[in-house]
Order: structure tokens, then C-alpha cells, then sequence
């Protein structure tokens, strides 16, 4: 989608909520509110932001890791197969 197609003034989101609600939805849209000629909100899909939240907290851990990495916070992967073995078992008595 174009972005000058997806920026709709606030008068617009007034007039047309219901519309523009199920046109976001149905076709996953973000759209850009503007007040005064400014760009203030966001109106997104909530299928749309779920995927973006995701895909944030994905690069979050990646950039974590990359840190861990080069402060050589490190270990192999025998022990933290070993270490998840015992917190399974551990969860799995606590259900019992």
C-alpha cells in the first residue's frame, strides 16, 4: 500500500469509523491520523500488531544474544541440555 493512500485526516476517522474499521480489518491495513496536518495515530489491525510486537520481541532477544555473545556469556550445549531436563522434570513433579 501506497503511504500518501493510507494517511487520512481525523475528520475523515469521524465521518467514516465504521468503514474505515472494517477496511483496516479485513485487509490487515495500517492507516496514519492526522490532526491539524500532522500526523498523530495509528489505526492498525490488531492481526497487524500482534505480528509487529512479535516481530519485536524477536529482535529484542536477537540483540541480546548478539551482547551475551560479546561479553562471552556463553555455554555448551550439553549442559544447558542437562539444565532443561531437570527444570522439565521439576515443573512436571510440581503438577503433580
Amino acid at each position: 500500500m501506497k503511504l500518501s493512500e493510507s494517511i487520512k485526516p481525523i475528520s475523515y476517522l469521524k465521518t467514516n469509523a465504521s468503514k474505515l474499521i472494517k477496511d483496516v480489518s479485513d485487509n490487515q491495513k495500517t492507516l496514519i491520523i492526522t490532526l491539524n496536518g500532522e500526523a498523530k495515530v495509528v489505526l492498525q489491525d490488531v492481526r497487524v500488531f500482534e505480528k509487529t510486537q512479535d516481530t519485536l520481541a524477536l529482535l529484542k532477544l536477537l540483540s541480546m544474544s548478539t551482547k551475551e555473545l560479546k561479553n562471552g556469556k556463553t555455554r555448551k550445549i550439553s549442559d544447558t541440555e542437562k539444565s532443561m531436563s531437570k527444570r522439565i522434570a521439576e515443573f512436571k513433579n510440581s503438577q503433580k
